[in-house]
Formats: structure tokens, C-alpha cells, sequence
């Protein structure tokens, strides 16, 4: 039998911050063979990248890493390995694609120079950077890493790896920045090197369509251990794992029942902590019993394809059914418009961004904005909230849109509380105190959140919590037009479908139109009652949401449609 690439066993990890030891990792194991790609999935902090990092020796000397258990790369220990030993794995038996690609250039560097320099024996820059969808090798080997789009600079990393002729490529959450046609191209690219090459894959992701098609073995992490672990088809089709089955549950695809609201799991992933008792995920768990709070589960063999799963409840949990939830309440859309955009054009400099963008948005109604990055859609939603002027046209708009970021966190004020940001917002009203305080609580009871938030500093929040925070602030004063510029894009599954739950019951309560710009069709179609899709700065389609994915008029829509990963495209082991 063929010995692992990558083997990982009983690996521990414990970080310390400000004299508290966390522990980050838990006894996880697994092996990643020549040829085959091993995807990690969880929700944001179950260990993922802690994984990828430590397999290459790179955790942050800062947060005084005690690791315990082992890892071997190519039959070298890399746990307690020399420096000069940590640099020769590094150089030859691994390369990684980060999820931050600007961090991970050289800003001093043209990009050229740094693709030769990490390229094996006889592979060329040139050749690799048209597979990963960067076709003007002029424009791009000359450039610094700083004049390139995140989207760019993420396939260089990817052009990087693949041509390194590096044994094992770590992969993390590489496609998070990329459109759709671009991940599916790049998805692709992966499964061939396996194959052709024998390259061994760690691709960590929160993106299940990913990992189904991609995948050939899966690892659900969470809480820094393994909660599942089989072959792709097995972990997908059938999970034994109530968070496995949470995982599938909350992932919306072109599939999910838009009338309702997506499943989730109540509760918020657990923090790090140096000891813990029984099951990592009963508080959030269902089937939970007394068993659960107090004995840990072991990772035990569930069936005959050799999937292995830590539940004590396993096989009730592979047989339950599944619950459906109640319908949404019908909002009626009114015949009044709130947004009009009327023969709008915009260039910046002597490039034309936008081309005569025609389109309105009545109250109640929520329109999703929809296409590949540059085709316009987030510099629409910045006219529209009067961040930018267009060249050419008239935008009509009724009170003051109100915006809600992609990056929630980076949106608040870091050093001011949430219920000092939600007041700032009511200042123009010069209400009495006691009212200030009074709406305050009722914004916050509207997106879920308890009292006790309204003393809380950014950075005591969770991801979660801090997007409601962002939708609070923006509805504290309700907005007849709700502005949403890719609010998802970068979330673990349940934390997106807890922001579409989210979003869409705001909306309904406060009767608000929406505008929601995304490139994820699947969510368009959950979210909106109308699909705008757009290529190069022009409005290609406008339709229900239902027709423009069953029936789509454009070949941007067809195309887009056709590069979603499925899970029914999960890999057959």
C-alpha cells in the first residue's frame, strides 16, 4: 500500500493569548494520499486553516504554540522539526494558496519575478497563467502585486502552486474571492493535477458545493476535532453526524425551497478553551441526551465504506427525517417606486464602466444584482446610495438608502459600543434620551440580539453577531431601500444562511425594498423576487428569480448557472 503524503495523527494544538491557553486542535487524524484531495469543512474557527498551517510549520511564534501528536510530509516529522528541516519541507514538499493572496506576495517584487522563481524545472509562467483565467500575460508578469484585483492576485498564488511541481499544495478557502466560472475553472485545474501529476490536495473550505466537487475524502471539523470523516459521496449523501447533517441543511442551492426560510442551527460555534468536556457540538445540538454533556465520542468505523464518525447517536441520526419549517409571510410587492435608475452611464477615466442602466424598485420588493466581478453591479449599488455620480442619467431615490458591507466587522467603529454606533445613527432626530434608548433595544430585538449586546465593542462580537450589529445600525432608522453589497461572500454556510434568514425577515417586518448584489445565483434565488444580471457595465437580463434560474435568456446566466458546484457532483471513491 502506498504511504500517505501527508499523514496526520492525534495532532494537538494549544495557542496562548494573553496568558490563556486555547485550545485550537484536539486529537485529529486523517491522511492525504498521492493523487488525492482531502477537503476540510466547518463552520469558521472548528481549526481549519489551524491544520493547513501547522502542517507546514508556520504557526504564529507570537501565540506560543504547544503542538502535540504528529504530522509527516513526504516521511519527514514536521512537529518539533529544525528550522533548517522546516525550510527544506517548505521548498520542496509543499506549497500553499492562502486565503489573504496580498499578504502572501511579495510587494516589492513585479509578479513575473515571483512566479519564476517558484516555478519547477521546465514549467513556465507563461503557459500556467491562462489556465487560471489570467489570459494578458503582458499586463500581468510586468505588474506589482498591488495593481492586480484580490480575484487576480489569488490565481498567480494558485498559477504559483501548480507549477512548483510541490508534492502536497494546502489550499485555503482559495476560491472564496474568485466568480463562479473562475472557481470552476481553477476547481478543475486541481482535480487534473491530481490525477496527471499525483499531487496530493489539502483544500480547506466552508463551501460543501466545493468540497462535493472536488473531494474525494471529507473532514468535518468542529470545535478542533473531527466530528466526520469519509470518502466524498458517503459524507454528502448519507451523514452520520447531527453537524454534517446541520452543515447540508443550511446550504442553499438551486434547490432549496425559497418560500421558507434555510434551516439553522441555533447558537454560535464554540470559542477555543484548554479543557473541555463530552461532545464539543451538544449545546447546539438536538439530539443531545446526558451522554453527550459528559463523555466525549470517539471516532468509530459507521460503515463499510470506512466512514468514521465521533456521535453516540450516529445511526438514529443517518435514518431521522428531515423537519420542514413554516412558510415565510407573503409580503405584498406595492406599485410604489422607491429606486429608479434611468439611462445611467459611468466611466472612470477612459474606462466605461457602466453602459445606460435602466431599472426600478418598488416597495416591498428586493431586486439581487447579479454577475461576474467588473460587470458593474457593486458600482451600481454605490450610485444608488449616492457614493458615487453617475456621467449620464437621473437616479430617483425615496429617503435615505441605507448600506450594509461585505465585511461586517470592518464596517463598525472598533472603538465605539453597539449601542453607541445604533445611537449615532438617530442623532439627526434629536430624540430624548429614554427614546434613543428605546429604539436602540427595539433594533437590536428585531435582528435577534440580547440587551446585554448594547455594551459589547466590536471585537468581543462573533462574525455572526457583528453582521446583525451592521443590519441593526442599518435599519435603526428604517430605511425605505435597504442597500446590500455582497453581505455573504465570505461566510461559512451557516453564517450565510443565518444572514439570508436574516435579511429576509427584516425586510418583511419593516416592509422594505432591498437591493442585494452578489455572484452567487443560488442566493439570488433564495433572497429576491427579481434577478439583474450583469456583463461588462450592461444590464443582460431582468426577470423573476424563479425564470432566470430555471429558464435563463443570457448566456452569462447560462454560464454562471452551469459553473455552481453541485452536491450531486460529489466524487466517487
Amino acid at each position: 500500500m502506498t504511504d500517505p503524503v501527508l499523514s496526520v495523527r492525534d495532532l494537538g494544538v494549544t495557542l496562548h493569548r494573553d496568558g490563556v491557553a486555547n485550545r485550537v486542535l484536539d486529537g485529529v487524524s486523517f491522511d492525504v494520499m498521492a493523487g488525492g484531495i482531502t477537503a476540510l469543512v466547518g463552520e469558521s474557527g472548528s481549526g481549519k486553516s489551524t491544520i493547513g498551517l501547522a502542517a507546514q510549520g508556520l504557526l504564529a511564534g507570537d501565540a506560543d504554540p504547544r503542538v502535540t501528536g504528529s504530522i509527516q510530509l513526504g516521511g519527514i516529522e514536521v512537529v518539533g522539526a529544525s528550522a533548517p528541516m522546516l525550510r527544506h519541507i517548505r521548498r520542496n514538499l509543499v506549497r500553499m494558496v492562502p486565503q489573504d493572496p496580498l499578504a502572501a506576495l511579495n510587494p516589492v517584487m513585479r509578479v513575473g519575478h515571483q512566479l519564476h522563481e517558484g516555478a519547477a524545472l521546465g514549467q513556465r509562467p507563461e503557459d500556467w497563467l491562462p489556465k487560471v483565467g489570467l489570459p494578458d500575460v503582458a499586463r500581468i508578469m510586468p505588474a506589482w502585486p498591488h495593481h492586480l484585483s484580490g480575484g487576480q492576485r489569488q490565481r498567480v498564488l494558485i498559477a504559483m502552486a501548480m507549477m512548483s511541481g510541490a508534492p502536497l499544495i494546502v489550499a485555503d478557502e482559495p476560491t472564496t474571492a474568485l466568480d463562479v466560472t473562475v472557481q470552476a475553472q481553477i476547481l478543475r485545474l486541481l482535480r487534473q493535477l491530481a490525477t496527471d501529476q499525483g499531487t496530493a490536495v489539502l483544500f480547506v473550505t466552508h463551501d460543501l458545493g466545493v468540497a462535493s466537487a472536488l473531494a474525494d475524502q471529507i473532514v468535518v471539523l468542529y470545535g478542533g476535532r473531527v466530528a466526520e470523516r469519509g470518502a466524498a459521496r458517503a459524507v454528502l449523501t448519507s451523514p452520520r453526524h447531527p453537524y454534517s447533517r446541520a452543515l447540508l441543511a443550511a446550504r442553499f442551492d438551486f434547490a432549496a425551497n425559497r418560500a421558507r426560510p434555510l434551516p439553522m442551527t441555533a447558537g454560535d460555534p464554540p470559542g477555543p478553551a484548554a479543557e473541555r468536556t463530552g461532545c464539543a457540538f451538544a449545546p447546539r445540538c438536538t439530539w443531545s441526551i446526558a451522554l453527550c454533556q459528559d463523555v466525549t465520542p470517539t471516532l468509530a468505523q459507521s460503515d463499510a465504506a470506512g466512514t468514521q464518525v465521533a456521535c453516540h447517536r450516529a445511526e438514529e441520526v443517518r435514518t431521522a427525517s428531515t423537519v420542514s419549517q413554516p412558510n415565510w409571510p407573503v409580503l405584498p410587492v406595492q406599485s410604489e417606486v422607491v429606486l429608479r435608475l434611468t439611462n445611467i452611464s459611468l466611466s472612470f477615466g477612459k474606462l466605461k464602466v457602466l453602459r445606460d442602466i435602466n431599472f426600478s424598485v418598488r416597495k416591498g420588493e428586493t431586486v439581487a444584482l447579479v454577475g461576474l466581478s467588473g460587470s458593474g453591479k457593486s458600482t451600481v449599488l454605490r450610485l444608488a446610495s449616492g457614493l458615487l455620480r453617475p456621467d449620464e442619467g437621473d437616479i430617483h431615490v425615496v429617503g435615505q438608502p441605507q448600506m450594509v458591507f461585505q465585511d461586517a466587522m470592518s464596517s463598525l467603529t472598533p472603538w465605539l459600543t453597539v449601542g453607541e454606533q445604533l445611537a449615532e445613527r438617530l442623532r439627526p432626530l434629536h430624540l430624548p434620551r429614554n427614546k434613543v434608548q428605546q429604539r436602540v433595544e427595539q433594533a437590536l430585538a428585531e435582528v435577534g440580539l440580547p440587551f446585554v449586546t448594547i455594551k459589547a465593542l466590536p471585537r468581543e462580537l462573533s462574525g455572526g453577531q457583528a453582521q446583525r450589529v451592521a443590519v441593526a445600525r442599518a435599519i435603526v432608522v428604517p430605511p425605505d431601500v435597504l442597500l446590500c453589497d455582497e453581505p455573504i461572500s465570505a461566510m461559512d454556510v451557516s453564517l450565510a444562511a443565518q444572514t439570508l434568514n436574516l435579511l429576509g425577515d427584516v425586510r418583511r417586518r419593516l416592509g422594505m425594498a432591498m437591493v442585494f448584489v452578489t455572484h452567487d445565483l443560488a442566493a439570488a434565488r433564495i433572497i429576491a423576487d427579481r434577478i439583474i444580471v450583469l456583463e461588462g457595465g450592461r444590464i443582460v437580463e431582468d426577470g423573476a428569480a424563479e425564470d432566470v434560474v430555471a429558464q435563463p435568456a443570457s448566456a452569462q446566466a447560462r454560464d454562471m448557472i452551469a459553473a455552481t458546484p453541485r452536491l450531486r457532483e460529489a466524487v466517487s471513491t
